[in-house]
């Protein structure tokens, strides 16, 4: 019987529970293995393209300039090394449950609990702002078209007006105050996650479609309306300036993580998964920065700080037909972004209820949608009835964290994989470069060019007020000087080695309050696995 709190599952089990179908008996068969290539580059756009490219770039343009095109990159290939690490997982062990899985395999069961319960976190909260910011622009569409909800039909109680209160229905003295077209979107797409990947494939091809041309179509009228002048300079506010839109820029690239989630209704996923991630990434990365020099083009760049950057620009060069264009497109972006995430979170659940860590019901399999019906149920719930109420647009980076701790987690995962012989088939396989002696040249060279701004965050200058802010750095400074050690000691991989310390830099750009916010949401967690799951646990039982 096994008690350990780092008990392992192998990956010959996983595979084989999987291929099995064992989910306690509770379903009909596996599930429907129809996504390909195209699909997954698909549903990797689909989530990556969302409510960022029409708002948050605005913001990033304004403090970075043409500049901000450097940022995608350098982003994108911060993701990357992400991406690949995900991409070898998602070939050796080609089953649901995405990082949760992964760590499951690498870092034992209380890892795995802990990134599972994070991924929720990720998951249900991107998804609510989501569905809240669909809201946004669905009722400027609607304003378009000559028509409108009432506000408190459209609005919630953070943000409602004095007027839109007074206007509203009371239930005695309670104001009744509702985000309706918010709610509905949940509700429909939680039906079309529940009725089957198909025609979830469908919709998500069909929607990914559509926005890339009317993204191609508004950067390649931009670039008529381009203005060279506003390119220089090229770095207004110098680098730091660029780096400022780190954090709206990242919360574009996470994506592929949903995807990975898919792996067991794919047709081939040790081959097709590594590369849906990878083109989905590549795609993104190009459209991003082609917008990027568009809106820095049109208009000055210090314009820019506006919500809806897209429609401003061409409003600027007195084109406004082109505002409602946008305007469809970010409806449909937005759509497509719930609907990934709404696929994705049920299965990741279905994988922890397999493993015991959650009840049984969570791994139930429609017999007929092939779907893990009750997860995604519960996740329609999750999502749709705080959406209807609340305003949480102001906790989106703690939807960063939880991604950030993922990726962790699945690049150091790849660097505890045992290493499997050739000649097993055809699949991506991560390639190896020694970081002996890369790694500790680059973090070298990284210290002497910032060693300024490196001196200045270790410094207690200012007091514990200011410099505890800075925690989170500092535990970043001890981690890179532990990997450091060991990629010369141990020779370790690079890529997953530059995956990790890139991740977690970005992690400790995002403020402290959220980090706390964040270490709360893991504490009850932490509570909830050795109340429930540690004694349901299937490994417990093992021999």
């Amino acid at each position: 019987m096994s008690n350990s709190l780092f008990r392992k599952k192998s990956l010959t089990s996983i595979i084989k529970d999987a291929n099995d179908g064992l989910t306690d008996g509770l379903e009909t068969g596996g599930m429907h293995k129809v996504l390909k290539v195209k699909d997954l580059t698909a549903m990797g756009i689909a989530a990556v393209i969302g409510a960022g490219i029409f708002s948050t770039i605005g913001e990033a343009s304004f403090h970075g300039g043409p500049g901000v095109s450097l940022l995608f990159l350098i982003t994108a290939i911060t993701c990357g090394f992400s991406a690949l690490c995900y991409a070898e997982f998602a070939s050796r062990v080609p089953v649901s449950g995405s990082a949760y899985t992964y760590s499951y395999v690498t870092f034992g069961e209380l890892a795995a609990w802990v990134i599972g319960w994070a991924l929720i976190l990720e998951y249900a909260i991107g998804n609510i702002a989501v569905a809240i910011s669909w809201s946004g622009y669905c009722n400027n569409l609607l304003r378009g078209l000559g028509l409108s909800l009432p506000a408190w039909l459209s609005s919630n109680y953070d943000s409602a007006s004095p007027e839109t209160i007074a206007a509203a229905p009371h239930i005695g003295s309670l104001p009744v105050i509702v985000n309706l077209p918010a709610f509905i979107v949940v509700v429909l797409i939680t039906y079309l996650a529940y009725v089957g990947i198909r025609e979830s494939k469908r919709s998500a091809n069909f929607m990914v479609g559509l926005k890339i041309l009317v993204i191609l179509f508004v950067i390649v009228l931009g670039f008529f309306y381009v203005n060279k002048s506003n390119w220089v300079p090229f770095m207004p506010n110098g680098f730091s300036g660029v780096l400022k839109g780190v954090s709206a820029v990242f919360f574009a690239y996470i994506g592929f993580d949903a995807v990975s989630t898919t792996a067991e209704e794919c047709a081939n996923p040790q081959r097709d998964l590594p590369k849906g991630m990878i083109y989905s990434l590549v795609i993104c990365t190009v459209l991003y920065i082609l917008i990027s020099f568009v809106l820095t083009g049109m208009v000055p760049f210090y314009k820019l700080k506006v919500d809806d950057p897209l429609a401003f620009v061409f409003d600027e060069v007195h084109l406004p037909w082109i505002s409602y264009l946008i305007s469809v497109s970010a409806v449909i972006a937005t759509t497509s972004v719930l609907l990934v995430f709404q696929i994705g979170q049920p299965r990741i659940w279905m994988s922890m209820s397999r493993d015991g860590l959650l009840p049984k019901r969570f791994a139930k399999i429609h017999p007929r949608f092939k779907t893990p019906s009750f997860a995604t149920i519960i996740t329609g719930i999750i999502v749709g009835v705080p959406a209807l109420f609340l305003n949480l647009t102001i906790v989106t980076d703690l939807t960063s964290i939880g991604t950030l701790f993922a990726f962790i987690l699945v690049c150091g995962g790849v660097l505890m994989l045992p290493p499997q012989e050739k000649g097993d088939g055809k699949r991506f396989r991560l390639p190896y470069i020694n970081g002996q002696i890369v790694v500790p040249v680059l973090v070298t060279g990284l210290v002497i060019f910032f060693h300024k701004e490196l001196l200045q965050k270790l410094s207690f200058a200012g007091g514990w007020e200011v410099w505890k802010h800075n925690i989170p750095f500092f535990i970043f400074v001890v981690v890179t000087v532990l990997i450091t050690y060991f990629s010369f000691a141990r020779k370790l991989s690079l890529i997953p080695v530059l995956g990790l310390l890139s991740c977690f830099y970005l992690m400790t750009e995002i403020a402290l309050k959220n980090w706390i916010v964040f270490s709360i949401w893991l504490v009850i967690g932490l509570s909830i696995y050795f109340l429930y799951s540690y004694r349901h646990s299937k490994l417990k039982s093992a021999v």
